[in-house]
């Protein structure tokens, strides 16, 4: 593993990178934890501002050219910014099931699936990751960390719906 090419990266790159990985371990600590505690409403404003600057940071990062300077993967960026939106939105009207499912479509889109591209030869993570390593020990851990990375997610989701959930406050007679 070298930090060499991100040493080297540009500035938005280096800030997308600075936000991305907290934003990730942030976002599954909330997904898992319980929900409308004072900690959730703070970490969670923390949390879409670490998505939000990592969502802009993108539009300045241009590896990929497929339209003009983009590429399919600005479209989750722009599906974040408007998912933080209706995010706040749906919290501030407390309609918790489309706040959930705001927090938890950015969270698999804009972290999990994103960050599986990242893994992909000829990106930077996958540079910094994987230079050192055979195209046979490089597949291998790839596929355990896109492994380990969907099972986090799909956990921390499936924690969160278990810990998130009232109980009924009805006697049974």
């Amino acid at each position: 593993m070298t930090f060499s090419p991100l040493l080297h990266a540009s500035f938005a790159v280096q800030l997308h990178v600075a936000t991305v990985i907290p934003a990730a371990i942030l976002g599954a600590f909330l997904l898992a934890r319980p929900k409308g505690t004072r900690l959730h409403r703070l970490l969670g404003k923390i949390w879409l501002a670490l998505m939000v600057v990592t969502a802009f940071s993108t539009f300045f990062i241009h590896e990929i050219k497929l339209v003009g300077g983009f590429s399919p993967i600005h479209l989750l960026s722009i599906y974040v910014l408007f998912g933080s939106w209706q995010t706040i939105a749906a919290a501030r009207r407390h309609d918790i099931p489309a706040h959930r499912g705001h927090v938890a479509g950015m969270y698999l889109g804009g972290i999990v699936v994103a960050g599986l591209f990242t893994l992909l030869p000829g990106r930077l993570l996958h540079a910094s990751l994987f230079s050192e390593l055979s195209i046979w020990q490089s597949a291998v851990m790839a596929a355990l960390l896109a492994a380990l990375l969907i099972s986090a997610a799909v956990l921390s989701i499936r924690q969160g719906r278990l810990f998130g959930r009232r109980k009924s406050s009805k006697r049974l007679a």
